[in-house]
């Protein structure tokens, strides 16, 4: 459970908030060297300023592919390539496209609350079959599932926590 929150949290930092941030492209695949690489193992990734990228790679013959999967990516920035340096201006986000970047936030919440769910489902199977086995009590199954539920309950709130405040950042203008 604590996994799926911290991917999800990992998944909240790509959704862009309108200030520059590395992680918005870190993990973005690029087609190089004949594999699929991920942008952060290509190049160096900086925010010099509030509202641009630097991205600088380590070898001048990745820049075309890095571009290339810099626009077929779903991030919305059109690259600038000055050289060997390519620079993500972030524009400003207009109320619609906060409204679904908050939309976006809230179906990524709910992939991890149904994550979560799978895996109290997975506690409460085995400790129904430690209770087949003879190897609990009936009294013990009801404390377990007990255990199990408040544990889902305290993800899931961490869960809504962080889409809360993500989906503060995202609106806030």
């Amino acid at each position: 459970m604590e996994k799926a929150v911290d991917y999800m949290t990992h998944e909240f930092s790509g959704v862009r908030t309108g200030k520059a941030s590395p992680a918005l492209v870190e993990n973005i695949d690029v087609e190089a060297y004949g594999a699929q690489m991920k942008l952060k193992q290509l190049a160096v990734i900086s925010a010099p300023e509030p509202r641009m990228l630097v991205i600088q790679p380590f070898d001048a013959q990745t820049v075309k592919d890095i571009e290339r999967a810099i626009k077929e990516s779903k991030i919305g920035i059109n690259p600038h390539t000055e050289g060997k340096v390519i620079r993500l201006p972030m524009p400003e986000l207009s109320e619609e496209r906060r409204r679904d970047l908050v939309k976006t936030i809230k179906q990524m919440s709910e992939e991890a609350r149904v994550r979560i769910r799978g895996h109290r489902r997975d506690g409460i199977d085995e400790v129904k079959k430690a209770q087949k086995a003879h190897e609990i009590t009936e009294d013990e199954v009801h404390t377990l599932e007990k255990e199990i539920q408040e544990l889902t309950d305290k993800y899931v709130k961490k869960i809504d926590e962080a889409v809360g405040a993500k989906e503060a950042e995202i609106m806030k203008v």
